[in-house]
């Protein structure tokens, strides 16, 4: 599997990123999950504290602890899970992302995280507080990098022009390219889009059409628009979760699509889609075939 460089950083990723919040509790089953990942060149594997109250840090901190030195490790920061662990509130301060990459760095079973990611953030927040943070913690060398996770364009920009972040994690995919109004600001930045939902939930895959039967609406696709879509592209020469995952590909700015998988035959049949090969032509009229909308929101 290829892989690509983020930012100006020395860490390099593997076009598909393992997102891990999918992965059963079931430590055994998850380990087979990641067992397959690894085997097939997947050595991108992204978390959050927020997964299963950090259940799930621990799950894979156990499942990768043997292979540390040859994976790329991610996780988040910014959801403070309060003490019943029934909900959660944002808090992007210093002291809380400190007690929280300490508590990380014990579930993950891990002296360093290679990306450490904000993990939202508003318009509200003290920016310079959090980057200030992030630059600390670098120089500690318990993170090698960091960037953030968000879809609000404002929030973006204006982490990006202060800090030297590497990514951005946003929700990106052939039903949802709002982001392309904004590649051109990582591009400016140096910065690299880590791709999330880049299926549609199952939307883009061979069993699109079942799923978007029973879908109400998928942002501003009605349920008939769905299903118009996913027959023209189900109609095009290569299988539409090739076409998914080579269209976010094809961006340059693009280091890698984070696919989840709860089982190994979903991780498996995605991993088969990625190595066929899609013509530009046909990603072209995939293009042309959907919607190219933009953030109505949070715009700079």
């Amino acid at each position: 599997m290829k892989k690509r460089q983020l930012g100006k950083s020395e860490i390099y990723v593997s076009e598909i990123g393992l997102g891990c919040m999918s992965l059963p509790t079931d430590q055994a089953d998850a380990d087979n999950i990641i067992q397959v990942a690894l085997e097939n060149g997947i050595t991108y594997f992204d978390t959050a504290d927020l997964y299963e109250n950090g259940e799930n840090e621990k799950i894979v901190g156990n499942a990768l602890k043997s292979d540390r030195q040859n994976i790329i490790l991610a996780t988040k920061v910014g959801n403070r899970i309060n003490k019943s662990g029934n909900s959660w509130s944002w808090d992007p301060s210093k002291k809380w992302i400190i007690e929280a990459v300490h508590a990380s760095l014990k579930r993950l079973q891990t002296d360093y995280i290679d990306v450490y990611q904000l993990h939202g953030g508003t318009m509200e927040d003290d920016v310079d507080e959090v980057i200030d943070t992030m630059e600390s913690l670098k120089k500690e060398g318990l993170i090698r990098a960091y960037g953030i996770s968000s879809i609000r364009p404002n929030v973006i920009d204006r982490f990006l022009r202060k800090s030297n972040a590497v990514s951005v994690m946003m929700q990106y995919s052939l039903l949802d390219r709002r982001p392309e109004e904004w590649l051109s600001l990582l591009e400016n930045n140096s910065t690299t889009l880590l791709s999330r939902g880049t299926l549609a939930k199952g939307l883009l895959t061979a069993e699109g059409l079942t799923r978007a039967n029973k879908t109400d609406e998928y942002l501003s696709y009605t349920q008939q628009e769905l299903l118009e879509v996913i027959k023209e592209l189900d109609a095009l020469d290569a299988p539409l979760s090739s076409i998914a995952q080579h269209y976010v590909l094809q961006q340059k700015v693009t280091g890698s699509i984070i696919l989840g998988a709860s089982n190994e035959k979903q991780l498996l049949e995605s991993i088969k889609a990625y190595k066929m090969q899609v013509p530009e032509s046909i990603l072209q009229k995939a293009s042309e075939l959907t919607k190219r909308e933009i953030y109505m929101e949070h715009r700079i």
